[in-house]
């Protein structure tokens, strides 16, 4: 039995597609109902991170278990760690974020991924942990402004990014959680080549076929934009990301995803094209 964390999420829903139909499968979500990728072998069961007796239910008779967890110093997975050793679980596979292994991230996000790694590793279980670069799905925000404007605002529009498919993330994953010699392991996930955000504005209107404007976003501007949406805390700390990517910290590519799953990594061009009703205008979405 795999559980999977994470299923309405970006990589989670992903992994729950990609999982072999004769693998049981569970997943602990808050709201069941958001679940839409399970198929009905699939078992989804209510609980929270912070909910022991929800965690304990959840992890009755697992083996593996897929972590994603998001809510920095909120004590996921020191609680989900407790619960999976007292359940017998034996391997967990942690996503977690490329900028762990740079000694110059010491922003607020990255030293409680740094952090939660420390705590799955030093657990006593098994463990596997997938260190992706940023998304490509994260271009996903500037879907507004393109349909709306013809605009994407961005910062660092010429500094390269590493990024990487979800799905190739997902794939990763599934390998780890359904083969052996994973154990003890950690997997830096890249997509093929480093991209800049004006690269992938020009490849977006390629693919739309219709110029896109790329507009740079001041520090200033973009933490007003970001409050909106983020804690003071937190839009700090991206912002510290973003200078690291500034300096060049986010360019160097791995070959993993060739390595775990036999072909190269997707590039972006790749994803926007399987994503790009996202970007077209409402009138000619399908």
């Amino acid at each position: 039995m795999i559980l999977v964390t994470g299923a309405t999420g970006t990589v989670g829903r992903e992994v729950l597609r990609a999982l072999p139909a004769e693998v049981a499968v569970r997943v602990l979500a808050r709201d069941p109902s958001r679940v839409r990728d399970a198929s009905g072998a699939v078992e989804v069961v209510a609980g929270d991170y912070g909910d022991m007796a929800s965690l304990a239910r959840a992890l009755r008779g697992v083996e593996r278990i897929f972590v994603v967890t998001c809510r920095v110093g909120a004590g996921d997975d020191e609680r989900l760690v407790c619960a999976a050793r007292a359940a017998g679980v034996r391997h967990v596979v942690k996503l977690s974020a490329a900028a762990v292994e740079d000694p110059g991230a010491q922003d607020l996000i990255t030293r409680w991924q740094r952090a939660s790694e420390e705590l799955v590793r030093g657990s006593g279980l098994e463990w596997t942990v997938l260190r992706p670069r940023l998304f490509m799905s994260h271009t996903l925000s500037w879907a507004a402004s393109i349909t709306s404007e013809g605009v994407v605002r961005a910062m660092n529009g010429t500094s390269g990014n590493a990024c990487v498919d979800p799905r190739d993330v997902a794939a990763a994953a599934v390998r780890a959680l359904t083969e052996a010699g994973h154990e003890g392991r950690v997997h830096t996930l890249t997509g093929p080549a480093a991209v800049t955000a004006v690269e992938q504005t020009a490849a977006l209107g390629r693919l739309l076929g219709t110029p896109l404007r790329f507009e740079e976003l001041s520090p200033v501007r973009a933490r007003a934009l970001l409050r909106k949406r983020h804690p003071a805390v937190v839009v700090e700390a991206l912002l510290e990301s973003a200078e690291r990517q500034r300096a060049g910290a986010k360019v160097g590519v791995e070959d993993t995803v060739r390595d775990l799953t036999g072909r190269p990594a997707r590039s972006f061009t790749t994803w926007a094209r399987d994503h790009l009703s996202a970007f077209a205008p409402a009138a000619c979405r399908v």
